[in-house]
């Protein structure tokens, strides 16, 4: 039952129900838990983007590693009741890339799928992003409305720099949208605020969060790429590229994943543009990052230090390969949702490295991927939860491996 807290006296209707569950809706708070809160959208309840704004911030974190636990429970056969590290953000306007749904016709809107749906819900603001998102959408709205945006454009991503002063905009096109059309916007969208400093229009369809191949551009006004500075290091961050959404977990994030840590061979497998490899090589004589996504392994390679050898591969084609030649003493692997799964596994348990550092953004994925490790030889040195998702029941965990 959604947007209900434990402890909560509730009147509810029945929508479904199974041998093993049943579903619910609220359709009445008759005792609140003192964890309630007011939310802070108007959107709340009805968007598919946030799940947990009725909750206080604190609880939401408790609520979480609970989630977390269970899963290593239920999944790992791991019991895990103390011990994990908890780490906060800044509950609002954290999201650094943000990606809203377009509508054209009959009239235009912007926004988010409903949720359990794929209906568009239109919003105005979203009180997650930074503000300079919230900016951009209503000038794009203003666009829209004005008849600014060409039939064709499916979905806008926004993506800021760390200081909220720049922005990249990219939108992801019907196939068959005309080229002369595409151009026009881009240029429109561009000219939308000062701070936007590029717009690259895409064919939609395959994108970086699939794997090895990336979308095809077909429009480009002004820049296709921005500098993402951070305590440590600067990366470049092309249109296209993956990078993490919360502008102020980032530096947290890469202490977690690389303070410490030294030796003479380090692997960053999923390096994305080497958030992590970066900052690696000072520890380490030499560092092997690998990236699958053709956009991604070019910003790879323009931030890569002299001591970092970006390889593009996927994972278990470059472990395969790899096999039997490398004795890393650290290994660093930030898989997408799906996780390592079996085949990566099992590579990297005959790999044999020193440590493992697993970053995941899904509980029950690594916890499957955690089972076959600790079957493989390693034990768990350290856990920690990054909250880089608040108000939603979205994740991050690190687990430190060795053996």
């Amino acid at each position: 039952m959604p947007f209900v807290l434990p402890g909560e006296k509730i009147e509810a209707s029945l929508l479904e129900q199974k041998t093993g569950f049943a579903r619910a809706r609220a359709d009445q708070i008759v005792e609140a838990s003192a964890h309630r809160n007011e939310p802070r959208c108007p959107y709340f309840g009805r968007c598919g983007g946030c799940h947990y704004q009725h909750s206080s911030y604190e609880y939401q974190l408790e609520i979480k590693a609970a989630i977390l636990r269970e899963n290593l429970r239920r999944i790992a056969k791991l019991e895990f009741e103390n011990g994990l590290a908890l780490h906060p953000s800044l509950p609002w306007n954290y999201r650094n890339r943000t990606r809203v749904k377009i509508q054209t016709a009959p009239e235009f809107a912007l926004g988010y799928y409903k949720i359990n749906s794929h209906e568009l819900l239109a919003v105005e603001q979203c009180p997650i992003s930074s503000p300079l998102i919230s900016r951009v959408i209503t000038a794009v709205w203003q666009m829209g409305r004005a008849g600014g945006i060409p039939g064709g454009i499916h979905e806008i991503e926004f993506f800021a720099n760390a200081e909220d002063t720049q922005l990249l905009i990219e939108a992801y096109c019907a196939t068959d949208i005309d080229k002369v059309s595409a151009e026009h916007c881009a240029q429109e969208l561009k000219g939308t605020l000062a701070e936007v400093v590029g717009v690259v229009l895409f064919k939609a369809g395959s994108s970086h969060r699939t794997g090895k191949v990336d979308p095809e551009r077909i429009a480009l006004a002004g820049t296709a790429e921005l500098t993402y500075n951070t305590q440590r290091a600067s990366y470049r961050v092309s249109a296209g590229s993956f990078f993490q959404v919360n502008r102020h977990l980032s530096d947290e994030l890469v202490s977690i994943v690389t303070e410490g840590f030294s030796g003479q061979t380090a692997l960053d497998l999923y390096a994305g543009v080497g958030l992590f490899s970066t900052v690696l090589s000072r520890g380490f004589a030499q560092v092997t990052a690998v990236e699958a996504s053709p956009t991604s392994y070019a910003d790879l390679l323009y931030n890569s230090p002299s001591n970092v050898k970006a390889v593009r591969a996927t994972t278990d084609q470059f472990l395969k390969s790899a096999a039997g030649k490398l004795r890393p003493d650290l290994v660093v692997v930030d898989p997408p949702r799906s996780g390592l799964g079996e085949s990566v596994v099992i590579s990297l348990t005959t790999l044999r490295p020193a440590r493992i550092t697993y970053v995941s953004c899904d509980p029950a994925t690594v916890s499957r991927d955690l089972a076959g490790l600790l079957n493989g030889g390693y034990r768990i040195e350290q856990a920690h939860l990054a909250d880089l998702f608040p108000q939603t029941y979205h994740l991050e965990s690190v687990f430190h491996l060795v053996r």
